[in-house]
């Protein structure tokens, strides 16, 4: 009666760990964000095992009939569509429930952009605060308000349908804040822009934008070397 957090890749399918293809091999069944994603992966490494999507339009609806297979004595497995699970992404709840259950839960570690962007970024990485996607609408100003005063390192998450705008308030709330965003992490096409908001905005600007991006912020009292 268990369920493991499994980590996947978040670009390079080379980028997961022994330990998470013996995972998803022995498991009963794979709980998993997108079922054609995490199909890919799974034919990549000729696994083949009972695919259930969980995202956040259905997790309400699922989760109980979910927490009743593993108590029924099946073990099964959380994937995203990439990186851990529960990350800015569904799963959460799930993981809660399991644990009101008496289920055992076992983290497979790997693949985080969080992390990767981090640990590529040049920024202090000794204290930071990762705030995932920023609210569309509400509390958004409020957000970089606070951003603007914030004095260690800022992890966020930006889809390609709005990094400008992002960019853009950067410019606005903080125009002298050394920033660094990193796009297609592991993929053909990554790379990491470094400067101040202006001066990425001119790279968006003749750039063809793909993909998810990570933008780190340094603290507000940090200077480059």
């Amino acid at each position: 009666m268990k369920l493991f957090i499994v980590s996947t890749p978040i670009g390079n399918l080379k980028d997961i760990t022994l330990r998470a293809i013996e995972t998803l091999r022995e498991v009963d069944f794979i709980i998993c964000e997108d079922t054609r994603v995490t199909g890919n992966l799974l034919k990549h490494y000729e696994i083949n095992k009972e695919l259930i999507s969980l995202n956040a339009f259905n997790e309400s609806q699922k989760l109980h009939s979910m927490i009743r297979k593993i108590i029924e004595g099946r073990d099964a497995a959380l994937v995203t569509d990439s990186g851990t699970p529960t990350i800015s992404d569904p799963g959460s709840r799930l993981v809660s429930e399991a644990i009101k259950n008496n289920i055992e839960i076992i983290s497979v570690p790997g693949a985080s952009a969080i992390i990767a962007a981090l640990s590529v970024s040049g920024l202090p990485t000794d204290a930071f605060v990762f705030e995932g996607f920023l609210p569309q609408k509400k509390g958004r100003q409020k957000k970089l308000t606070q951003f603007s005063n914030e004095d260690r390192t800022i992890v966020l998450y930006e889809s390609v349908y709005r990094i400008e705008k992002l960019i853009d308030e950067l410019t606005e709330y903080m125009p002298d804040r050394f920033i660094v965003v990193c796009r297609e992490l592991t993929k053909k096409f990554e790379e990491c822009w470094r400067g101040f908001p202006a001066e990425i905005k001119k790279q968006l600007l003749i750039k063809t934008i793909k993909g998810e991006f990570v933008i780190i912020i340094a603290p507000i009292n940090w200077k480059q070397l």
